[in-house]
């Protein structure tokens, strides 16, 4: 029999048992996390800080979201705590995820044009619609954590029915928030503060933009009363995930900020950011193509190139016909002969094995599928797939 004609009752039967399975558990805090950035990272914090006082289970940070939710679903047993990552990519999307689970606890990362192409969502705007539905779902009763930072996030308040914390880097609107943040090779240190206490954090994750992951993880713990102490404690052990702004030996002696799981304007600003924070005698930054910005790919793109100008390289490297936007930038802030566009990874492999020299602090940022990783394996001397979308997943992680 056809496959195809199987697949889509196989998965839709499976998502009706993960409901009931879910309904069987109703000692089970669901805590849902959903945004255009910092999902992920943002989804581990929170299930291992949660992790270290209660048993919980959170979804597989490798997996398409459509089939994650039920799947982890399906294998909670005597879990208190249940961490969802909400992704959607296609109006609607969120519906089916809240016809299996609505969770008790919501955390808006912040939004961006993410999927914005007209094969998704076709707008910020429909992107904004889709999320706040998690967040609206949320019964009176529970609690709905937004990051004040963010203007998108923000906003949702007005539909939210929970009762809404804030978290974020402002000391006057925030309910909880961080001060005196110092980014370092050993990690990233900052006060965390709730009203009028305030405790020293200390992680080996490193960049400011962990910092409001970290507080997201602590405004869900709150609510699942913990201490301040016994939260300071579990955001210590917490790692940097594999591509993820991960700091790992290079070729050539080199070190690599490796950031090539995800892209789009804003994580590749906080990249960039924790590139200029690092200490270095020479730094690079490595660009892919930020895809799936539909039409806010020349803004999204620009917008990266002009954050150079408040940072400091020797070199910029961008890769692919988008990012010449990126370099159209940047050149007004960086010698011309500095900032080199190349129309893929391995022209830019080819850039690199002249430019870099021992002891260069190098930052790699680039859309999952258009796989920029392959540009280590290529300094070392390695074949790789010579196809720009391949859906091959390159294992250089050290």
């Amino acid at each position: 029999m056809n496959s195809t004609f199987l697949k889509k009752p196989y998965h839709i039967t499976r998502r009706i048992m993960a409901k009931f399975w879910l309904l069987s558990h109703p000692g089970v805090t669901t805590i849902g996390v959903t945004g255009s950035y910092g999902k992920t990272n943002t989804t581990v914090a929170i299930a291992n800080i949660l992790g270290s006082k209660f048993k919980t289970i959170q979804t597989d940070v490798n997996l398409d979201t459509l089939y994650n939710i039920p799947l982890t679903i399906l294998h909670l047993g005597d879990h208190q705590k249940l961490v969802l990552e909400y992704g959607v990519d296609q109006p609607g999307e969120m519906n089916i995820h809240l016809f299996t689970a609505k969770p008790q606890v919501v955390v808006v990362t912040g939004i961006a044009p993410v999927h914005a192409d007209k094969e998704h969502f076709g707008s910020l705007e429909k992107i904004i619609t889709e999320k706040t539905k998690l967040a609206a779902a949320v019964s009176k009763k529970g609690f709905v954590i937004l990051n004040w930072d963010d203007p998108n996030v923000r906003r949702m308040s007005q539909v939210i029915q929970a009762h809404v914390i804030y978290y974020g880097t402002d000391t006057t609107n925030c309910d909880v928030w961080a001060e005196a943040i110092k980014v370092g090779f050993k990690g990233t240190e900052f006060n965390l503060g709730i009203q009028d206490k305030k405790i020293k954090i200390r992680t080996k994750l490193i960049g400011a933009h962990h910092v409001h992951n970290i507080l997201a993880a602590a405004a869900v713990a709150l609510t699942q009363k913990m201490t301040l102490k016994e939260i300071a404690s579990a955001a210590q052990k917490l790692v940097p995930l594999e591509g993820r702004l991960s700091v790992e030996p290079g070729p050539k002696n080199t070190v690599i900020l490796n950031d090539s799981r995800r892209a789009n304007p804003a994580s590749t600003i906080a990249g960039l950011q924790t590139l200029h924070e690092l200490p270095a005698k020479r730094k690079v930054a490595v660009i892919g193509e930020m895809g799936e910005l539909g039409r806010y790919s020349e803004e999204g793109h620009r917008e990266v190139g002009k954050f150079i100008e408040n940072i400091k390289l020797d070199y910029l490297v961008c890769i692919g016909e988008s990012t010449k936007f990126i370099a159209e930038e940047a050149k007004k802030y960086m010698k011309k002969d500095r900032v080199i566009w190349t129309k893929d990874v391995f022209e830019a492999a080819g850039v690199l094995e002249t430019i870099l020299k021992k002891g260069d602090l190098w930052y790699l940022k680039g859309s999952l599928l258009k796989h920029v990783e392959r540009i280590i394996l290529l300094l070392e001397g390695k074949d790789v797939d010579p196809d720009e979308t391949a859906f091959k997943r390159y294992e250089v992680y050290r």
